[in-house]
């Protein structure tokens, strides 16, 4: 089956949001099942998997402190909503037989390792689920910037973004019909563009990396699987002499 596979190694990246679901907060249990299950059928491929998953269902952090907390103080209890999250996944996966290893960006030595890269690697290669928590560690920067980083330790293959919608789109689908999709687009246009496919730093992180970047929609079953097996899913974000459309 490994020989089929189009990448086999990769850094998949979710939004906190995402667990929601259809509830205003936390975590929706009938989604965190359903993700799981698909991120163990592509680890089940043989796919070596990093996961790195936002905190917006718990806490998004805040821009100024009108609200009487400051900006690094609020990205750190951000990183917190993380390993809130990671913890919920990792359960999930281990629920349904999957081994993980939980490693964590600041010290909490209680319920995850450290991140040292030569250990997240070697988890790796033993066939473990390795899920990245608390970012980067440093205010600041975002969980996209975090994840992109953590694919280039890693050497990943590609960072393959979980969203809600099917790909890269030129306006907002679920507000405009008539939106046009990329198939292929490239970091400097992305950028250009304003598509918010990433923030600036992971885009960049990315491009100078050559690390490509493919957008898909979670939520529906089996997508993860085929775009792991080589399918036309979603969007690639790569570099390119001139973008398609």
């Amino acid at each position: 089956m490994t020989d089929a596979l189009r990448y086999r190694r990769v850094l998949l990246k979710l939004s906190g949001e995402a667990l929601m679901g259809e509830r205003q907060f936390g975590i929706d249990p009938a989604v965190l099942k359903q993700y799981a299950a698909e991120i163990k059928g592509v680890h089940d491929l043989g796919v070596e998997l990093g996961i790195v998953i936002g905190g917006g269902n718990i806490y998004r952090g805040v821009a100024d402190s009108t609200d009487g907390i400051d900006k690094v103080t609020g990205d750190h209890m951000g990183m917190l909503a993380t390993l809130v999250n990671a913890l919920a996944l990792q359960s999930a996966l281990e629920g349904e037989g999957t081994v993980t290893r939980l490693m964590s960006a600041i010290r909490v030595d209680v319920i995850a390792e450290p991140f040292i890269r030569r250990r997240a690697v070697r988890h790796l290669e033993k066939g473990r689920v390795v899920i990245f928590g608390a970012g980067t560690g440093n205010p600041y920067f975002t969980t996209d910037t975090a994840a992109a980083l953590r694919a280039v330790e890693i050497e990943a293959d590609a960072i393959i973004k979980g969203t809600r919608v099917d790909g890269v789109y030129d306006s907002d689908p679920e507000r405009n019909p008539s939106a046009f999709k990329f198939t292929e687009i490239s970091y400097l246009d992305v950028l250009k563009k304003d598509l918010k496919v990433m923030d600036m730093t992971a885009i960049t992180l990315c491009k100078e990396n050559n690390l490509p970047i493919l957008v898909f929609n979670m939520n529906t079953r089996g997508n993860f699987r085929r775009l792991i097996l080589g399918e036309d899913v979603g969007t690639t974000v790569l570099e390119l002499s001139s973008s398609a459309r």
